[in-house]
């Protein structure tokens, strides 16, 4: 069985990171949506938002992996392309 990739590790940050890409992006695009529906779009309020979601996502990874040791998730399932296929 291979090691956790637990905080201390590349694979860690990397799906960290990644989870926080996302994150980041989602709660752009909410944002962006949310306020032209009310008025012109503020890029400051955007930046910060997805950005303060974005660290929330990080701090979230490690208290995940100080919880359960084995990685970013509170759950150890990871999906591969030929497993995603595959399902």
């Amino acid at each position: 069985m291979a090691a956790p990739d637990t905080m201390w590790s590349g694979r860690f940050w990397l799906a960290a990171g990644e989870r926080a890409s996302k994150t980041a992006a989602q709660t752009a695009i909410a944002t962006i949506g949310t306020t032209a529906a009310i008025h012109q779009v503020d890029w400051v309020i955007v930046g910060s938002t997805s950005a303060l979601a974005a660290l929330l996502s990080i701090l979230t990874s490690v208290v995940s992996d100080g919880l359960t040791g084995s990685g970013p998730s509170l759950t150890s399932e990871t999906v591969t392309a030929k497993r995603a296929i595959e399902d």
